[in-house]
């Protein structure tokens, strides 16, 4: 497996310390995020390390910006050899109270997009004889929290589709795994969609989950940690 990354959502929290933590293990980068400013000042701290970045400013609640802004990607760095399906956001919202607009962005964001980008790269990945991708999920995907119904029901569905894409894409030499999450100190806390009040003191570091990505991307093409689930000792906050 080449070692090129390709990280969603690199710009901020878990996809800027991945990044960070790829690129001082030597890995190459293609990087990808909404915030140009911030997306610039990630990928100039990896070039620091001797690496080669590239990046594009892609918005993924646009599904039509997607496969363009992957194929540019492409056709500068090359096909990756693994992918990080990172970027996502959450709402908190009783289900009854969540209008059409927001679940369709929510699903854009945390299912469709995840689906675009593998349908973009999957085939390059295949004819250069398979590779890694890593979607991060959360544990919300197997539990239920009031007025967390829309993320809880599309991180349930990225599992699922998780899933059938390692059934489907393993005889093609292409391992799918996944990185369940419980709570994690990240910007998402601090969007205007989200409405909650935790410890942050007692979350995930960003780098603890940036070096958990790096230990699964580590290990050879014959294993394959199916889900890896890291969660706070304090357990769901």
């Amino acid at each position: 497996m080449s070692r090129v990354a390709l990280i969603t959502g690199a710009s901020r929290g878990i996809g800027a310390a991945t990044a960070k933590s790829f690129a001082e293990a030597g890995w190459d980068l293609q990087l990808l995020a909404r915030s140009s400013q911030e997306l610039n000042a990630v990928a100039d701290h990896c070039r620091s390390h001797g690496v080669r970045v590239t990046s594009r400013c892609v918005d993924f609640a646009d599904p039509g910006a997607i496969a363009p802004a992957l194929e540019h990607l492409v056709a500068e760095a090359g096909t990756p050899g693994l992918v990080i399906n990172n970027a996502g956001v959450a709402l908190t919202a009783q289900l009854t109270s969540t209008s059409l607009e927001q679940w369709q962005w929510l699903l854009q964001l945390n299912l469709t997009s995840v689906f675009q980008v593998c349908l973009a790269l999957v085939p390059a990945m295949r004819t250069q004889g398979g590779g890694l991708i890593i979607n991060l999920n959360s544990h919300a995907a197997r539990r239920s929290f009031p007025e967390w119904g829309a993320y809880c029901t599309s991180k349930a569905a990225l599992e699922a589709f998780s899933r059938c894409l390692a059934e489907e894409e393993r005889g093609h030499g292409i391992r799918v795994s996944t990185l369940t999450l419980g709570a994690v100190n990240s910007p998402l806390w601090d969007t205007p969609t989200v409405q909650a009040s935790f410890d942050r003191d007692a979350m995930l570091p960003v780098e603890h989950v940036a070096s958990t990505l790096l230990h699964m991307a580590q290990q050879p093409p014959q294993l394959l940690l199916e889900d890896l689930t890291l969660m706070p000792a304090a357990g769901a906050l």
